[in-house]
């Protein structure tokens, strides 16, 4: 059958289709959007209405209300908080096989008690959030997950008994990650109300947590001692806590260098590393002044005093272990 001239050949279909690819590439250059990847099953499932539809939602009672889903009818669900006036919502489904309506909306900042009071936070490891004032703060405890895990590496692939301990370890991780999200929505709203001024350590955490494996030719050193501190890090949600109580706190945040605020004393200013005698003694070695470790750290975080390597401070700008410099006058 003779091919019409109305079609593109393959050749030219091909070479088009390597044109639009080349052309998306100097596009992700240019903009910094990464490339589109494939989609994976059970990651990100969901859907988002927007406009005029995302407005048909009905309250029925204290606790249940339905809304309007395109194509599937009236939908119920469950209210875990006050309905917001929203523009659009999204509709998802977990790992854990569980479907959750989410509405777009910006609630209002909560209001500090107006006292001038100023707070320091110390997030840590084996203490949660320790404040400048004594108060701590600890994050849930996680149920293990390390026997499924086991049980799940041991299970043929594409197997029943596969999919249904996947199924029960995603349930045990979304129920770790609710207790998780529920205890920093929980204590940034009671701190958020608390002080007027907050004032937390600028970390990274990002960076903290990320692998130390290494590649084959220069492999990592203590890879499994720094998993083991990744992960408490990750269980302890400090970045979900930090970013939650900039939202709730909006313009009463700051964020303080974190440099040797865990070595200075908050009673002489003194800066060495064998005053820290454990993970909860501080005992300074100039002035003898005792304190917990990390309600030490979080007293120079709330003073904003952060140390450089050559012993500057922040509110002075000037490092006191440098000597003069003299300074070209034209």
């Amino acid at each position: 059958m003779p091919r019409s001239r109305g079609w593109p050949t393959a050749r030219r279909l091909f070479s088009s289709r390597r044109c639009e690819i080349s052309t998306r590439r100097n596009r992700t250059s240019i903009t910094g959007h990464s490339r589109p990847t494939w989609r994976k099953a059970g990651v990100h499932e969901g859907f988002r209405i927007v406009g005029p539809q995302a407005s048909r939602v009905e309250v029925l009672s204290r606790r249940w209300a339905q809304v309007l889903v395109p194509k599937v009818g009236w939908v119920r669900f469950r209210l875990s908080r006050p309905l917001p006036e929203a523009k659009s919502y999204r509709v998802t489904l977990d790992r854990a096989g569980r479907w959750h309506i989410a509405f777009a909306a910006i609630p209002e900042p909560h209001a500090g008690p107006g006292d001038g009071s100023v707070v320091g936070i110390d997030r840590g490891v084996a203490v949660s959030l320790a404040l400048s004032d004594g108060t701590t703060h600890q994050a849930p405890v996680e149920r293990s997950v390390k026997r499924l895990q086991r049980r799940l590496s041991r299970a043929q692939r594409g197997s029943k008994r596969r999919a249904n301990v996947k199924a029960r370890l995603a349930r045990l991780h979304a129920r770790n990650a609710d207790a998780r999200k529920d205890w920093v929505e929980k204590t940034s709203t009671t701190i958020a109300r608390s002080y007027d001024l907050i004032r937390v350590e600028d970390l990274k955490v990002t960076n903290m947590t990320r692998s130390t494996k290494g590649t084959v030719d220069k492999p990592g050193r203590n890879i499994r001692a720094k998993a083991g501190l990744n992960r408490a890090i990750l269980a302890s949600g400090w970045s979900l806590f930090a970013t939650r109580l900039g939202h709730k706190a909006s313009g009463r945040v700051e964020k303080v260098n974190p440099a040797f605020t865990s070595q200075r004393c908050s009673g002489c200013g003194h800066v060495a590393s064998e005053s820290r005698k454990s993970q909860a003694v501080f005992c300074c070695v100039a002035c003898r002044y005792t304190d917990n470790a990390d309600v030490n750290a979080a007293k120079n975080i709330a003073a904003g005093h952060a140390v450089t390597a050559r012993g500057a401070f922040a509110e002075v700008g000037r490092a006191v272990k440098r000597e003069p410099q003299l300074r070209l006058v034209s």
